[in-house]
Formats: C-alpha cells, structure tokens, sequence
C-alpha cells in the first residue's frame, strides 16, 4: 500500500538520508549516514555566493564505529557542503560519544552532548538512524551466531523492541516460539 494521491503540489526541497553498515575487519563495525538537501530553485547565500537548483544545501557524511555490545569506538564526521564556512568547525566535537553505548537513553545522550550549540542539528539528526542501522547490522549476525552456540536459549534483542516483535505477538510466536508469551 501506498500513500494516497496528493494535492496538486510543487516539490521544493529534497532530503536524503542513506546509511550502511559494514563489518570491519578488526572485529568492530562501522556505520556510515549521509544527508543531502537540495533545492529545487536557486538562491542567494551571503557566504557561498549563489547555491543553484540541485546544488546540496547540506552534504554531511558521519561514521560511527561499535564494538560487538555497542560501545562507540570512534566517530569521524565530515562536511561537504554547508550554508556557513563555520559549519565544518563542530565535526570533532562528535568524538565525544565514545565510550558511549547505542541502546536504551542513545538518544537523549546524543540531545544532551550535542544539541543546540555544542553540535550540528543535521548530524545530529543522523545519529538516530545511525543507531537503528546498527542494530539491524549486528544483531541478525549476533543471533545467528547465538544459535550455534550455547547462548541459543538467550532472548534475541530485538523481540519487544517494535509492535511486530511483540513478545506475545503472532510474529514472535511463528519465528520464536522459544521467546512467545502470549496465549
């Protein structure tokens, strides 16, 4: 199913929002996430002169490397292209999530490190899907290993975590029968 026919309209501005996940050699893992904003008209910019139609508004690109439970390793974020020159200046204030786990409260940690004038709102933006990116990444692989080994009776993480893995749920019970709680 799709959305409805919309009222006649005019597009003026895209966002695109691409992330992935990589397994790195060493163990770790890294996720990227990538913001592009364009405009579908040109305008003035006292700083860049003139940004034309097409042209990204905000290019900004931010990695951020886990271990195996989450814990932030490092973060490299970078920016090519920004309304302001002084934009690029807040990129290595994002190191300070290392240490930092994605889980439960990530969200309000990132809010609380870097919001407002201590980070960019658009990277900060991405650290949301960053963190989903993560655990869609590594917790299939984690799964599929604890089912090899003796950790197969410990509750994958995801159950419960959305409406559909609802632990008393029919998804839960048809893939997880183990984990269902329901009647």
């Amino acid at each position: 199913m799709t959305l409805t026919t919309p009222a006649p309209r005019e597009a003026l501005h895209d966002r695109h929002i691409g992330c992935r996940g990589f397994r790195r050699a060493d163990g770790l893992w890294d996720i990227e996430a990538h913001l592009v904003d364009t405009k579908t008209y040109a305008f003035p910019n006292t700083e860049r002169g003139r940004i034309g139609a097409g042209e990204p508004v905000h290019e900004m690109w931010i990695r951020v490397t886990v271990d195996d439970d989450f814990v932030v390793k490092a973060v490299e974020a970078a920016m090519d292209a920004t309304p302001y020159r002084v934009c690029p200046e807040i990129t290595p204030a994002y190191a300070i999530l290392v240490g930092h786990k994605i889980g439960p409260g990530w969200s309000g940690t990132v809010r609380r490190l870097l919001g407002g004038t201590k980070g960019c709102r658009h990277l900060l933006e991405l650290l949301a899907p960053v963190a989903t990116v993560a655990f869609q990444t590594i917790a299939p692989l984690r799964e599929r290993v604890a089912r090899d080994t003796a950790d197969a009776e410990a509750k994958p993480p995801h159950l419960d975590s959305c409406h559909a893995l609802a632990s008393d749920g029919a998804v839960v019970k048809r893939h997880y029968p183990n984990f269902y709680t329901g009647k």
